[in-house]
């Protein structure tokens, strides 16, 4: 064990909460009892009576991890409110409007039905720092013994069924009350995942004419074919039904991908440009600018910069932009994958809500999806992902000789961003420049060169 003054080195976490193959590692029934218990050691701090929310998708083994966490916050006396199937936007409005001290989304996001995950949210419903999560894991490897609460301060558990509804209602908040998606025509792709319910309900009752994909959940089928990383369908049902605007949630609908009126992707970037120029024309954008990843395009940053706005990059996740939005006091931060976050609405990236701001300046500007949401021309951009087996190969030199050739070739024309996953075995290699050939040459040799490495 490393002392209290070396850091500790997180091996269940990753950069978004737990994530794995369920029912082997730390997402078996034991290490999620385990991970419960020593989370329910962390959060309970003064002398009320504790609170933990707990939310899922739609995933076979969330019928196995949720009771295992259920039974590890009790275990260490904690009261436990189980919500069901929901988004993880709604889960962390919840343990907000809830007055819990904790909780819990299990749900592994855009992967698919063999693997799940467990995110956790603070009670002011951001997910947990990196030195929270530390704390809990140590726990963990020290033992859960000393966490047992005493017979007589086991905690209980509730399960409540309007949790759908309360989203509903905060979803359709988000935009002015006067404004009507009637006659807006529109494709929801849910993915089979935690927003198949409610997102549809929203839509409709703001009036717009919604036609459904990846409403029918069975426990196998999240992610599997539709939703935000395979949008294909929903592409094709935009042009089929004659569509104005196609939207695609993920497995927890906290990221969104837009299509247009045209079939055309929307990406993440393109929908930060959007709202950020919107933003900024009334008045309500803060900072100057917005938050991204190492991933955006840099198409935006140039986008942003001729509307003399600036971009902070974070590393990859979600939660390290939020984390820079709140230093820099920004309320716009998200990433090309989809996830958008909106702090004047939301503490974490909400794919539905997202969607909700892109429809209403739709309504606004009374024209075409192509034409608000296409605001620059990206750079070319490639990415792979090469798995390996074990080791580091970003360590080989020949791996660091071939990235370092790849950045000297690119020079001011473009960049490279080489990182392992932080969910699975992966190196993920991607490039850009304004010039597509030179892109895909620059992600083969260094590709060629991991894979060697492997």
């Amino acid at each position: 064990m490393p002392g209290d003054d070396q850091p500790f080195e997180r091996h269940i976490f990753g950069t978004d909460g737990v994530r794995g193959q369920s029912n082997s590692g730390a997402l078996t029934p034991d290490g999620v009892l385990r991970l419960g218990l020593a989370a329910g050691k962390v959060f309970q701090r003064g002398d009320h009576r504790h609170r933990v929310v707990i939310g899922k998708d739609t995933r076979l083994s969330g019928y196995m991890i949720e009771p295992a966490l259920t039974a590890g916050f009790i275990a260490a006396g904690m009261d436990v409110i189980l919500l069901g199937p929901v988004p993880t936007p709604a889960m962390a409005m919840l343990t907000r409007s809830m007055r819990a001290d904790i909780g819990v989304m299990v749900s592994a996001s855009h992967n698919p039905y063999q693997d799940n995950g467990i995110k956790f949210f603070g009670p002011d419903g951001y997910k947990l720092s990196d030195e929270t999560e530390a704390q809990i894991e140590r726990i963990m490897e020290e033992g859960t013994e000393d966490v047992l609460a005493e017979p007589a301060d086991l905690g209980r558990a509730k399960r409540i069924e309007d949790a759908g509804a309360r989203y509903i209602e905060f979803a359709k908040a988000t935009l002015p009350r006067t404004l009507s998606l009637e006659g807006i025509r529109v494709v929801l792709d849910c993915a089979n995942g935690a927003g198949y319910k409610v997102a549809p309900t929203v839509l409709w009752e703001l009036g717009a004419d919604v036609k459904t994909i990846g409403v029918s959940p069975d426990g196998f089928n999240i992610n599997r074919g539709v939703g935000s990383t395979a949008p294909k369908k929903l592409q094709d049902a935009v042009l089929e039904y004659r569509a104005d605007i196609g939207i695609a949630l993920d497995g927890d609908a906290d990221r969104v991908i837009i299509s247009d009126e045209k079939g055309r992707i929307v990406d993440g970037d393109q929908i930060l440009a959007t709202i950020a120029a919107a933003m900024k024309r009334t008045g309500r954008l803060r900072g100057d600018g917005i938050v991204s990843t190492v991933m955006a395009n840099m198409g935006l940053e140039r986008f942003l910069a001729r509307h003399k706005l600036g971009l902070t990059r974070t590393k990859v996740g979600d939660r390290y932009v939020v984390e820079a939005m709140r230093e820099s006091g920004m309320n716009v931060g998200g990433e090309p994958s989809g996830h958008v976050i909106l702090s004047d609405y939301a503490t974490t990236g909400d794919g539905l809500v997202t969607a909700l701001q892109v429809l209403g300046l739709v309504r606004e500007e009374d024209a075409p999806v192509s034409r608000v949401c296409h605001r620059f021309d990206p750079y070319p951009s490639l990415l792979k992902n090469v798995r390996y087996k074990g080791g580091d190969p970003l360590e080989a030199d020949s791996v660091k000789d071939a990235i370092e050739k790849a950045n000297e070739t690119l020079g001011e024309r473009g960049r490279t961003v080489i990182r392992k996953s932080g969910t699975e075995p992966l190196i993920r290699v991607m490039a850009e420049a304004d010039d597509e050939a030179l892109v895909k040459r620059v992600v083969r040799d260094i590709c060629a060169a991991v894979e060697k490495a492997s």
